[in-house]
């Protein structure tokens, strides 16, 4: 009987209190959806892309607790924020003016690309923009406005009672002044408009690859979910290599109960991170394709990794990956049986993940682990896990009651 990789690893993640609720679903868009890139070229994009992602994450917790973490383009490895996790389509203003955002749990802000910033370079300013003088709704946010006074900014500065702002995101930069103004989500039968606080800006460093701003679902001030006081919300991501879209639910929509599930339901506490005033979920929405793991947790997983497949160890570098198995002549990655990486949740909860979901083949002839170690060299060492290892696992926020709960499922059946 083949043997079981275990890993325990503490899932840290902090929360707001949240009331009241609201309902919709909302189909996510994978971050290579129409990309005429070959499968093999999509699995290697998003590995570098998890590594600049979980590059800023770890600079960003660094800075956080007084190591001197500096999130500069020079310590960050460079990549477009629109290859590092899928995005959501929401009509922004009235009448709505669709516009992609991409989805990030470790950000609260809101923001857009936007015709106010239209003295940009053009390199800055992607098109299409959402231009406020076409809404009935727009209105800028005073100074003294509860979202300016307690949103948390790399800068922020009030010029004529206008909020603005600046934000980093490692190799990309962002500002602009802040707004209200409704977003529409949802599907064309269950629509529902909503008002929001954002940012109406523009990138003055990076790209978004397409994209047109960032959705931000953290616990911080500025998020949808604090905005909004959103008690619950789960997704389901696709197999990463089928490129379709995947199912976010927020809301009593978002309940493992009412879909069928191929294993049990199980759930562990959410903690809040002692580290940060601002409270990240570390297991991110969108955002990083592959796992990353605190140099000890690694090495461990590689040892049994190691022990477990009887494949010889490729010798050559392959990027975004720290360990790759050479593949029998002819074979393809579909052939080859491993053992089920189980991931340990404090309280008993226990995250089986199949081949499939920690291994990744980014071209023919080679087995590579979607697992790599953390970078540590920006003063804190954290762990990721990523989307390859959330593959048909329908997993849900309970910001409410403090609870992560999971459930292998069909993600396209939800």
């Amino acid at each position: 009987m083949a043997r079981t990789l275990h890993l325990f690893l503490p899932l840290l993640c902090g929360l707001a209190a949240a009331r009241g609720s609201v309902d919709f679903r909302a189909d996510l868009n994978h971050p290579y959806a129409g990309s005429a890139l070959s499968t093999a070229h999509v699995i290697g994009h998003a590995a570098r892309a998890s590594k600049a992602r979980a590059a800023r994450i770890n600079a960003r917790l660094a800075r956080a607790l007084g190591k001197g973490g500096d999130i500069s383009a020079a310590r960050v490895p460079l990549a477009p924020l629109g290859d590092e996790g899928h995005s959501l389509t929401v009509g922004i203003g009235t009448p709505p003016q669709p516009r992609t955002l991409i989805v990030d749990t470790g950000s609260d802000l809101i923001w857009t690309q936007c015709e106010l910033s239209r003295g940009r370079p053009a390199r800055h300013r992607e098109p299409p923009l959402y231009d406020p003088r076409k809404s009935s709704s727009f209105s800028f946010l005073p100074c003294g406005s509860r979202l300016c006074q307690e949103g948390q900014f790399s800068g922020k500065n009030c010029t004529g009672s206008r909020c603005m702002y600046d934000e980093l995101y490692g190799s990309a930069e962002a500002d602009g002044v802040l707004a209200s103004e409704t977003f529409t989500f949802g599907e064309q039968r269950s629509k529902v408009s909503l008002p929001l606080g954002f940012g109406c800006g523009a990138l003055s460093a990076g790209s978004l690859a397409g994209a047109s701003g960032l959705m931000g679902l953290s616990p911080g001030t500025m998020s949808l979910i604090s905005q909004l006081s959103v008690p619950r919300f789960s997704y389901c991501l696709t197999p990463f290599a089928e490129r379709k879209t995947s199912p976010m639910l927020f809301g009593a929509m978002a309940d493992l109960r009412k879909y069928n599930t191929t294993g049990p339901i199980q759930t562990t506490a959410i903690l809040r991170n002692p580290a940060e005033d601002t409270f990240y979920y570390y297991v991110p929405l969108v955002g990083s394709t592959i796992a990353y793991l605190a140099g000890k947790a690694f090495e461990t997983v590689k040892r049994a990794v190691l022990e477990a497949v009887r494949l010889p160890v490729f010798n050559g570098t392959v990027e975004g990956y720290e360990l790759c198995f050479a593949l029998p002549s002819g074979a393809a990655m579909a052939a080859v049986k491993t053992p089920p990486l189980v991931l340990h949740f404090d309280g008993g909860a226990a995250m089986a993940l199949p081949r499939d979901n920690y291994f990744q083949e980014p071209r023919a002839g080679l087995m590579c682990l979607a697992v790599a170690r953390s970078p540590d060299d920006l003063g804190a060492s954290i762990s990721v896990i990523g989307n390859v290892q959330q593959q048909n696992m329908h997993v849900l926020f309970d910001v409410r009651n403090q609870k992560f709960s999971f459930a292998p499922t069909k993600c396209h059946d939800i």
